[in-house]
């Protein structure tokens, strides 16, 4: 098999010259780049992705950047890692996966090598250290996520603010107009986008339907059910007739345990919806009002503005919002006073 000095021998350049117009790093002039693709196919030399990408092919792989926490939720995680490679392999593309706690080195090192066509950045924070690397990278980037700092980024996510409002809408249509919200953890309003998005959403959203709203956090993973229980109890002695959940399934768990020991029943006594759950609300001990967090609509549109990034008509930056969809199980009804 050739070697990258012989192709630098053949072509009468130097190893550097081939290794950047392979890379794409530094511009090569028109004549030095046919030269070397001569050499490069007279040679068949193609170890790499960048001999490949110069021979005019695709890697066929996207990375997905990942960084799995101590304190990330493994099961919603998975579902967008799983969605995404479904959605990949309909293209006939191969996900590599990059779980590294620093995101943006193993993002780096991919980037540089061309081994992959495209990154896909999820578990996206408010500050994300991955926003840098992608306006550096010649690497085509699309966030499942919206950092603060967006601008000339190609953005996929669900809309959380009109997911907020349509939620608040439900209560607030049936008479509501003390509402609680068990939220995510303390620490997921510092390092998540989407949980302060949805929390600034239904307070504004609240108020402008003449509603309050109390929230509070769900506490750490070890002590979701007695923080949330006791969020609830809370709640209720503030006279709140409707709760909004958006946690994960351990936390609707707990508050609809709270409910029912005290003898509450769903919707007679108290009206409760999940927004943005990753899972079948269906399956609770009560079924429950559901706004889903769709993984699959926002990892397919991911993928598909990935591929479209490769052609000669890539995506414009901007937020490519999912609008959110509402299913109807039957916990919410009028408070009880009407």
């Amino acid at each position: 098999m050739a070697k990258i000095d012989e192709v630098a021998k053949a072509a009468g350049v130097s190893i550097s010259t081939v290794s950047y117009a392979l890379s794409g790093k530094r511009p090569v002039s028109p004549s030095t780049r046919r030269r070397i693709e001569a050499a490069v196919r007279e040679l068949g030399y193609s170890p790499n992705a960048g001999a490949r990408m110069l021979a005019g092919s695709r890697t066929q792989i996207f990375a997905l950047t990942e960084p799995l926490r101590t304190d990330s939720h493994a099961p919603t995680h998975m579902s967008f890692v799983l969605a995404t490679a479904i959605a990949a392999r309909r293209h006939d593309y191969d996900v590599l996966l990059l779980t590294d706690e620093q995101a943006s080195a193993g993002m780096g090192r991919v980037a540089s090598s061309g081994l992959v066509d495209a990154i896909l950045v999820l578990d996206v924070a408010p500050d994300d250290e991955r926003v840098a690397l992608s306006r550096r990278v010649s690497t085509p980037t699309v966030f499942i996520g919206v950092p603060d700092d967006h601008e000339g980024l190609v953005c996929v996510d669900l809309d959380f603010e009109s997911a907020a409002e349509l939620a608040v809408d439900r209560l607030a249509d049936a008479g509501h107009t003390r509402i609680g919200l068990v939220g995510q953890p303390e620490v997921a309003y510092e390092k998540s986008n989407f949980p302060p998005r949805l929390r600034r959403a239904s307070e504004r959203r609240a108020a402008e339907r003449g509603a309050s709203l109390t929230f509070r956090a769900s506490g750490t993973r070890t002590s979701h059910a007695a923080t949330s229980r006791s969020a609830v109890s809370e709640m209720l002695a503030s006279g709140v007739t409707a709760i909004l959940i958006h946690a994960a399934d351990d936390v609707h768990n707990a508050v609809l345990a709270e409910l029912d020991e005290r003898g509450l029943r769903v919707p007679e006594d108290i009206s409760v919806v999940s927004v943005a759950a990753s899972f079948d609300t269906s399956a609770l001990s009560v079924p429950l009002d559901v706004i889903p967090l769709q993984p699959e609509p926002s990892c397919d549109l991911a993928v598909a503005l990935a591929i479209r990034s490769l052609t000669d008509d890539p995506p414009l930056p901007g937020l490519h919002l999912i609008a959110p969809t509402l299913i109807d199980r039957g916990s919410v009804a009028a408070p009880r006073s009407h």
